[in-house]
């Protein structure tokens, strides 16, 4: 299971080991070597370096998540302005043609507002094949009327609908494009090994769950907006949604 896809539980899980390990680090001290004065200015340097580090990373992080968050918005409202488009070059195609790719352009558009809305995977699966299966037969559908009435207007139509096939792709991409595992996976070290310096370095357990605490609402901020379907921050279809009313019968 990947946990930078459920943030609620990455912050639970994040508070848990980095306490652990301030926990270790404390542990470490007392048993091993006490800390002299001589020793804890070269061991504070070294953990504001670490923690210095730290914040960066999450900073990139971030800046990574939300250029990815806002990429997903602008492929929705792409979406919507293709379909609003070709919907409206529909009167270039021959009057049957035009019939059935509004009707079908109509089904194409739900199955894009539940791709935006469903969170259950299983579900996401059908949902793509359908979308897929309809756009077979939307391109099927605009074919017709190049074929019998070739013109420059006719193939404004058939543009209009390679819009409409493209946009969806590039969605897709969009919410594939997620920040790698292997920088999660370095975040996290960094993150384990500054929680064992802290505990190392410090004296008492008063604000041990301080770095913790920050650190993990971090993660979870930033797994939230970089999760499509996860969590609170989700792209909202307002532009689709807008779309399908202004359709509606």
């Amino acid at each position: 299971m990947n946990f930078w896809n459920s943030p609620y539980l990455l912050f639970v899980l994040s508070c848990v080991v980095l306490s652990l390990s301030i926990h270790i680090g404390h542990v470490l001290r007392n048993r091993v070597r006490g800390v002299t004065e001589e020793d804890r200015e070269d061991l504070g340097l070294v953990l504001n370096a670490s923690l210095t580090l730290l914040a960066l990373l999450i900073g990139f992080s971030f800046s990574m998540a939300v250029s990815r968050y806002d990429m997903r918005k602008n492929y929705e409202e792409a979406e919507a302005n293709a379909i609003g488009t070709e919907y409206s070059r529909t009167d270039l195609l021959p009057a049957d043609d035009a019939t059935k790719v509004r009707r079908l352009l109509k089904n194409y558009l739900d199955q894009r507002l539940l791709f935006y809305t469903t969170t259950d995977p299983n579900r996401v699966t059908k949902i793509n094949a359908d979308t897929s299966q309809l756009q077979n037969q939307l391109w099927s559908a605009v074919q017709p009327g190049t074929k019998m009435q070739p013109s420059a207007v006719v193939a404004l139509a058939v543009s209009g609908m390679n819009d409409v096939l493209n946009s969806q792709g590039y969605t897709q991409a969009a919410w594939w494009n997620r920040i790698p595992a292997e920088a999660w996976i370095l975040i996290a070290a960094i993150a384990i090994g500054c929680s064992l310096l802290v505990g190392y370095h410090a004296r008492g357990r008063r604000f041990f769950l301080v770095v913790p605490l920050v650190v993990s609402l971090a993660f979870c901020l930033i797994a939230d907006i970089d999760s499509p379907r996860g969590g609170a921050v989700r792209v909202r279809p307002q532009n689709l949604l807008s779309l399908s009313g202004s359709l509606a019968p």
